[in-house]
């Protein structure tokens, strides 16, 4: 039996007491307008690792590589947007917006938009911990659901669900910076001029323990691209980046 039979048979038996699956399926078919020939695996794409419980955990039958086939999709579906909406704008421009539409926060968002997360099959003590709201699940589903879009029903069909679920109001997301990701808008940007990314230092760290305050330099090469301030180094990079892109001239 090869490894898809065996999945397949796997994943059409869901666990003792489960939620029906076969609902939550037909129910996202609906919402999305589709119909897969093979409902397996869509119920794969919905498949959260916590699912399939801790013990004798095997990745394959959740979600995990099917994701990684629909972030693939997705960027060709958003950059196959861009370079027809926007046909005046310079690789470095297309590039910045990329990096925006095909953001964990702006996947988040849009998968919540749509509903997506009633539909993943999760444990319950996941669900119970707030997992169907979780940014990071809401994402990396989406991209799952895509990579099976893909398989089953085709190129098209991807495109035609990343147009509708999240490009309908692209430009006017596109306006606003609220889920910009400055730090991966400039890795994009340098990477392709320069072939190394930028790298992220801290320079100084002020305040008491439970308010400190980090104050970062991103640099390329020992020169000084932007600097940064926040309450973490995350908030610090994001913010040393978007000083970078400014003074480049990118915001």
């Amino acid at each position: 039996m090869s490894l898809w039979a065996k999945l397949r048979s796997s994943l059409m038996r869901p666990p003792r007491g489960a939620p029906s699956d076969e609902e939550r399926i037909l129910g996202f078919q609906k919402l999305a307008g589709l119909q897969f020939h093979d409902p397996a695996l869509l119920r794969l794409a919905l498949t959260h690792r916590s699912y399939l419980g801790s013990t004798d955990f095997d990745p394959r039958f959740s979600n995990e590589r099917l994701e990684f086939l629909g972030d693939a999709v997705l960027e060709l579906a958003v950059i196959d947007y861009l370079f027809h909406a926007f046909p005046d704008d310079l690789e470095g421009s297309l590039t910045q917006k990329k990096s925006l539409l095909v953001s964990r926060s702006v996947l988040a968002e849009r998968a919540e938009r749509i509903g997506l997360g009633r539909f993943i099959l999760m444990s319950e003590a996941e669900r119970d911990s707030g997992g169907g709201d979780r940014p990071s699940i809401l994402a990396d589903t989406f991209e799952a659901v895509l990579g099976a879009i893909y398989i089953d029903l085709g190129l098209e069909a991807a495109q035609g669900f990343v147009e509708t679920k999240l490009l309908a109001k692209a430009k006017g997301l596109l306006e606003h910076s609220d889920h910009r990701n400055y730090k991966s808008e400039l890795q994009e940007l340098i990477q392709s001029e320069h072939r190394q990314p930028p790298r992220y230092r801290v320079v100084r760290e002020s305040g008491p323990e439970h308010r400190k305050v980090f104050t970062i330099h991103v640099e390329l090469r020992g020169q000084i691209l932007g600097r940064g301030s926040g309450n973490n180094k995350k908030e610090a990079e994001q913010s040393a980046a978007r000083d970078a892109l400014e003074r480049r001239g990118d915001i």
